[in-house]
Order: C-alpha cells, then sequence, then structure tokens
C-alpha cells in the first residue's frame, strides 16, 4: 500500500509542475490546494528537497521549486526512494531482497510466484512514467 507521506509528496510535486511561471511555490498555498497539514507537508517537502527532487528559496517571493524538468523525474526512482521496496514481499525484491523465514523453497511458493508478477507489472508501469505523465 503507498503511504500517506508518499501519496502526499506526489500530490505536492505534481502541483509545483503545474505552475504555469516555475516560481518558487509557497508550502501554505500547497497545503491550502491540496488539503494537505501545513506541518505535516513541510516535513515532506524537505524530504524531496534532500532527496534532490526539489530546491528552495526563504524570503518573500519563497517557497519550493523543480530542480530538474518534471519529465526527468522518473516514478519508480522517486517511490523507491521515498517507498522503499516496489515489492510487497522481501523475496521478490530486486533492490532489497530478503529470503522469507517461513518460506523453504521459493521456487514451489505460490505467494512468491504472484508477488513476481505483481512486482514486474508494478514496475513496468512506474519505469515508464515520469512527473510529466502524471500532471
Amino acid at each position: 500500500m503507498l503511504s500517506r507521506k508518499t501519496k502526499y509528496a506526489l500530490k505536492a510535486l505534481t502541483y509545483i509542475a503545474r505552475q504555469q511561471e516555475k516560481k518558487p511555490v509557497q508550502t501554505a498555498i500547497i497545503s491550502e490546494s491540496e488539503n494537505i497539514s501545513h506541518k505535516y507537508l513541510e516535513a515532506i517537502l524537505l524530504t524531496l528537497r534532500n532527496l534532490g527532487y526539489l530546491g528552495s528559496k526563504k524570503g518573500k517571493g519563497g517557497g519550493y521549486y523543480l530542480l530538474k524538468p518534471a519529465s526527468e523525474i522518473q516514478m519508480v526512482d522517486l517511490l523507491r526512494k521515498i517507498e522503499g521496496p516496489i515489492a510487497l514481499v522481501p523475496c521478490v525484491s530486486l533492490n532489497y531482497y530478503e529470503k522469507c523465514d517461513d518460506c523453504p523453497d521459493e521456487g514451489a511458493c505460490s505467494v512468491h510466484l504472484l508477488m513476481i508478477e505483481v512486482r514486474d507489472s508494478t514496475l513496468k508501469v512506474l519505469e515508464n512514467k515520469s512527473l510529466a505523465d502524471i500532471i
């Protein structure tokens, strides 16, 4: 399941990317427009800044802005950086693999086989979507 933090990060990034003038956007404006708690949004925006997606400007006319074009912000990278593994179970994760304690044979495990299919389908979508595609 997508966490609230990731959902709000996506909403904030799409809001910023949609701005025609490409000027910094104040947290309060994003908060009100996207119905996100101002305090919680500020923490999310700081995370996005620390991850290299956003820049910020203080003072009058300040706010947050994208550091690179929306077409260069890939959904798969963004979700992995915020959320962690894409896979729903650790035994099928490409980047965060862990063997399940309760599974003696992954090759014969029906859950494992299903989750590989789910992971591959999810990756196919996320690898082919950028921030520009979702705005």
